[in-house]
């Protein structure tokens, strides 16, 4: 009797009844004041449990919007420093200023309607108008939403924002130092919409036509953060917009060293920085797949350098600190797609793999063909771009990130090591159409504007430099 007290007393100490209620038959007043207490109890449970979705949901927009910063620390000054370095001094600010101006001209785009042709719902290629001047997208989180669950969906908004910045950003490197200003805006600006918003809606937009998450979808492409969406697209329309412009004047006879390698190297070590937002911050949230891709990007970013090091090594005799940065980055093109699919050690494999084939294409492909792709955009991104998606079929495996489940729930084979080899045909798919959009998309635009206002300096503009030619200023004043 004594043991069974206790735990009477217990229970009721817990529970919040009397135990003299569960001791003996409660009396209409106790019965009342019992189920007034147990309705206390459950309005507490559920309060406790809004409570820890609101902590779950504030958790994760803090984190969506360092994400978001981050990524734009990557153009701005992340890819603007390494880029300007890279040219020759006379052309510094020109190049700073291609970079600065997609953060601005993106933007307005984005808002007015870029968000809606990515992310409408519209049909399997192409987004609607719904969400024109940003109409529909609510501040605050819905867990119903397809894109934001427990962040709002303008959060979600801003974060794709930057990746819509960077990615015509990269183009720019294969046409520094000869293309007009003014040409260059309106030629990026027209190619975030026909070429970037029709891709990042296939690949990431509800009903999209490569995108996983989409039962329906035709070839489920697994991309996690941009690596058909934004490197191919970039890096390939960077090869199609060197071919049709030619090359700089005096290229290759004339050497066109970079003119300040710490500008670039520091211009490297902030893109490194801030691809943790753009790669972890696609997990959407403060989660362990976020944990996951910030793992992955690291190691594949330092064995890609190791990689690209060991090639030069070889090819010309001496690692150089060039070698190393670009190899940084390839690598960070490289794990984009996989990085929230792939275990640490294939991230590895990934990362060394991008190392050696991108320095391959620059030093090997590049020369043998004798296009002047200035900064190298499709060597790296293109190439790592389209290497990465290969590799996150391979790779993918559904204990890091079970994209795919049967009717009951059950997690299904992601990659080829998983046994799921048919994903490499989905894979192929995403990459022809990243491949042929951009091709064909950048094609007709660069044609359009040359025939109307003309893409290329005049060659005493081009010798001049961007800086003076385009700005009427200088990067350097020597004399002061």
């Amino acid at each position: 009797m004594c043991r069974r007290a206790i735990k009477l007393l217990f229970f009721s100490a817990v529970l919040g009844i009397p135990a003299l209620a569960l001791a003996q038959p409660a009396a209409p007043d106790a019965q009342a004041a019992t189920q007034a207490q147990i309705t206390a109890l459950q309005q507490a449970v559920k309060a406790a449990q809004t409570a820890s979705a609101s902590a779950q949901s504030a958790g994760d927009n803090a984190w969506m919007l360092t994400s978001a910063a981050l990524v734009l620390l990557m153009t701005g000054p992340g890819l603007a420093l390494f880029y300007g370095g890279l040219v020759r001094k006379k052309n510094i600010l020109g190049t700073m200023m291609q970079s600065f101006a997609m953060m601005c001209l993106i933007t307005i785009i984005w808002a007015i309607v870029g968000y809606s042709l990515a992310f409408g719902h519209g049909n399997a290629f192409i987004g609607g108008f719904e969400h024109l001047f940003l109409k529909g997208v609510p501040i605050a989180a819905d867990p119903q939403n397809f894109y934001s669950g427990t962040i709002p969906e303008q959060t979600y908004m801003i974060y794709q924002l930057m990746f819509a910045i960077i990615t015509p950003a990269l183009i720019t490197g294969a046409f520094a130092e000869r293309m007009k200003f003014s040409s260059m805006a309106i030629f990026l600006s027209l190619w975030s919409l026909l070429v970037y918003c029709p891709m990042a809606h296939m690949v990431w937009g509800v009903g999209g036509l490569l995108n996983s998450s989409n039962p329906h979808a035709a070839f489920p492409s697994l991309d996690f953060a941009g690596g058909t969406v934004v490197h191919i697209t970039s890096g390939v329309s960077a090869l199609v917009t060197c071919l049709y412009l030619g090359k700089r004047i005096g290229y290759p006879q004339t050497k066109m060293p970079p003119h300040s390698l710490v500008l670039s190297f520091i211009g490297a070590c902030l893109l490194w920085v801030g691809w943790f937002g753009f790669n972890a911050g696609s997990a959407l949230g403060a989660s362990s797949l976020a944990t996951s891709a910030f793992i992955n990007t690291h190691f594949a970013t330092a064995t890609a350098a190791l990689g690209w090091t060991i090639f030069e090594w070889f090819h010309n005799g001496k690692p150089t600190a060039l070698g190393a940065i670009s190899g940084a980055v390839a690598g960070l093109v490289a794990i984009t797609p996989a990085s929230g699919f792939v275990q640490p050690m294939s991230a590895l494999a990934i990362g060394l793999a991008a190392g050696f084939f991108c320095a391959f294409m620059v030093f090997k492909f590049k020369s043998i063909f004798g296009y002047d792709d200035s900064l190298d955009a499709f060597g790296v991104h293109g190439a790592g771009g389209t290497l990465g998606a290969v590799l996150t079929g391979v790779f993918a495996a559904s204990v890091i990130n079970p994209v795919y489940k049967d009717a009951a729930g059950n997690a299904l084979p992601s990659g080829g090591i998983d046994g799921h080899w048919a994903q490499m045909l989905n894979q192929f798919a995403g990459i022809g159409l990243a491949w042929g959009i951009s091709i064909v998309g950048t094609l007709v635009l660069l044609f359009v504007v040359d025939k109307t206002i003309g893409l290329r300096l005049k060659p005493e503009d081009e010798l001049e430099g961007l800086d003076l030619s385009q700005h009427g200023e200088e990067g350097y004043d020597l004399n002061s």
